[in-house]
């Protein structure tokens, strides 16, 4: 092997390219790694963050809908108890109602049959004083006896 001068300053030039590669390409460019590194850590931290603050809402929103369900079935049930208590309500007015127009019918049923025994008492008391003016053919006064008649009336 022959060393002569091209080596010596191949070594000298190699050795300053790697003292003006670690003075001034390499603490800029380590200074971007380190920068890129630390930006990814922190996007990492972020996206674990993000995920933490994912699963926290999707628990709210699950809480929020058993919440929902809970009140709108409490809503339903309010409801049908409230429709029950209307039915109900409906149901004794309507009692109410019937026995007051039963009351009222028999009421004017009385009347009827009273007005009917009346007039019955007076058809029977006109037919009986018929009946006793053709048996002994004669006429009765109906004035002069009216006393008599009113009495036999409330017999029958």
């Amino acid at each position: 092997m022959d060393l002569n001068l091209t080596f010596p300053l191949q070594i000298l030039s190699f050795a300053i390219l790697i003292f003006f590669t670690m003075k001034f390409i390499w603490p800029p460019l380590m200074g971007a790694i380190e920068e890129r590194q630390k930006r990814i850590a922190e996007g990492l931290a972020a996206a674990d963050r993000s995920q933490r603050d994912l699963a926290q809402a999707e628990e709210k929103v699950a809480e929020a809908m058993r919440d929902a369900r809970t009140r709108a079935n409490e809503i339903i049930d309010q409801a049908h108890a409230r429709a029950n208590q209307i039915i109900e309500q409906a149901k004794n007015d309507a009692i109410v109602e019937a026995d007051r127009q039963k009351a009222i019918a028999l009421g004017e049923i009385a009347s009827s049959a009273q007005r009917a025994k009346e007039e019955l008492r007076e058809r029977v008391s006109a037919l009986a004083v018929a009946g006793a003016e053709k048996l002994i053919r004669r006429e009765i006064d109906g004035n002069a006896h009216k006393a008599l008649l009113d009495e036999l009336a409330a017999q029958l």
